[in-house]
């Protein structure tokens, strides 16, 4: 079957088929027919199915070929990252239309968004927190808004935006098409389609594909200890046919330890969490999508948005907190059909969370076997060649000159996040302390034997921490009382240091 079998305009059909997107997964098969009718969907399926394009092609095509300019279509989602791979998805089915697509959410300038929202665009896709914020200050007009999908719905409800879901609604025409997808269906999300939606057909993609999904994927559970996880994980990713990896962490501050433990260890590595603003967690993101880093540690908020097919592992280097969670994050590989491997890690802290987990899925491993990074078992079951160490050769001098590169350019550079440490710094000080007229010399440290020597006699040595005292004191008393001292740098000197 393709996409034409199932009434896709050839112009959106011609769009997909640039990349490669030619045959219809099952969510799509059952939904986009009567999606196109108008009919109220509701669509549950794992993460990973084509639910995008099971809402997307059906909400574009119904909008027109040639749209009127304003927002006719709303695309609600619960995070940036998936706002931002959905709006990718629609601009490839809508590249040979004039439709246009904004994205709205926060972390970003409003300016930018404002002015594609003054510019005519007709699909919306955004966060309930920026939604509602441009709509109440009257920059973003729902009132004409014919086609509204909630994507996965069972997750802003975790995130508590239901509240804010209710408001968008009220905000919007009573006369409306409206589609909601959700991995999961708990009571309030279902009572929430009742209140929303009119006489909606629930669509459930089942066998093949909830089977498939699950059977291309290879679980990998150990107990293993704290210190040892990094040194795991770095032999992992030398694993034969490893591809793209996503590693999960329970918080910011291990996230960002381990992508920086990584890199020293030689691998490519990139890191997606909170302590980010957003234009790096989407510039990190990008080059995880486009094989410029082929390891990114995220935590759970940034999960949703990782749709890339050809991630062949995922690493729970923290256990997640319930069921679902582990669902979502292992369905980040395995994608499209495509085969993958979870690997989890479980502290002895955990078993509990474990033994719920393991329950609930029916994995049968409720004792997940210890490991170390010496363990035979682990090179064995992860395809590992023997004598495999958790370092990449040359890692070590690779890493070296990184760090003189960058520090070499801070001195001469001047870019910003860099202007504290180095030459940079100490050019600061010697400006302040010798009262704007210090030789040329001592724009390389505040510790630099003076130009000339103190009248005194006294000697300073560049190590000890007594006589750079002794040195601060006398510099300050000297230009202070005017000494021949302070006016023997020459004008030209004063004025390098500046």
């Amino acid at each position: 079957m393709t996409f034409a079998d199932l009434n896709i305009e050839q112009d959106i059909v011609d769009a997909l088929a640039t990349k490669g997107i030619t045959e219809p997964f099952p969510i799509q098969q059952q939904t986009i027919p009567l999606a196109l009718t108008g009919q109220d969907i509701i669509g549950q399926a794992k993460t990973g199915t084509g639910k995008t394009f099971g809402f997307g092609l059906p909400l574009i095509q119904r909008l027109g070929a040639a749209p009127e300019p304003g927002v006719k279509a709303l695309v609600v989602v619960p995070t940036r990252e998936l706002a931002v791979q959905v709006t990718e998805d629609l601009e490839l089915a809508t590249s040979n239309r004039p439709t246009t697509i904004v994205s709205i959410y926060g972390g970003k300038a409003y300016e930018g968004q404002i002015e594609q929202l003054k510019a005519g665009a007709q699909i919306v896709v955004g966060t309930p927190g920026r939604l509602i914020d441009l709509q109440r200050q009257r920059l973003l007009d729902l009132s004409h808004v014919q086609e509204v999908v909630l994507d996965e719905a069972d997750r802003m409800l975790d995130l508590g935006f239901l509240s804010d879901i209710e408001r968008i609604f009220q905000a919007v025409p009573a006369v409306r098409h409206t589609m909601l997808f959700s991995a999961t269906m708990p009571a309030p999300i279902v009572a929430l389609a009742r209140r929303f939606m009119s006489r909606p057909v629930h669509i459930r993609a089942t066998d093949p594909d909830e089977g498939l999904t699950q059977a291309n994927i290879k679980h990998v559970i150990y107990r293993a200890h704290s210190l040892d996880k990094d040194e795991v994980i770095a032999r992992i990713l030398q694993a034969e046919g490893r591809g793209k990896t996503v590693i999960f962490t329970r918080t910011k501050r291990a996230a960002a330890k381990l992508v920086e433990e990584l890199k020293d260890r030689g691998f490519n590595a990139a890191a997606v969490h909170g302590d980010l603003n957003q234009e790096q967690r989407e510039r990190a993101m990008a080059a995880f999508k486009a094989g410029k880093r082929d390891v990114l540690i995220a935590t759970d908020v940034a999960a949703r948005g990782i749709d890339v097919d050809d991630v062949t592992h995922v690493i729970n280097h923290t256990i997640p907190d319930d069921p679902d969670t582990y669902l979502h994050r292992a369905g980040r590989t395995g994608r499209a059909g495509k085969t993958g491997i979870a690997v989890t890690f479980v502290d002895w802290d955990d078993l509990h969370k474990w033994t719920l987990i393991d329950k609930a899925l029916e994995f049968g491993i409720p004792e997940p076997v210890e490991t170390y990074s010496s363990s035979p078992h682990l090179f064995s079951d992860l395809d590992i060649p023997a004598g495999t160490k958790g370092r990449l050769p040359g890692a070590s001098a690779h890493a070296a000159s990184a760090g003189e590169a960058k520090g070499g350019d801070r001195p001469r550079g001047g870019q910003q996040g860099e202007g504290r440490s180095g030459g940079s710094r100490s050019r600061s000080r010697s400006r302040t302390r010798s009262g704007g007229s210090a030789p040329a010399s001592t724009e390389q440290s505040d510790t630099q034997v003076p130009t000339t020597p103190p009248a005194d006699g006294a000697t300073a040595e560049a190590g000890s921490g007594d006589g750079a005292a002794k040195r601060r004191r006398r510099r300050r008393r000297r230009s202070g009382g005017g000494s021949s001292e302070a006016t023997a740098a020459t004008p030209q000197a004063a004025g390098e240091g500046e």
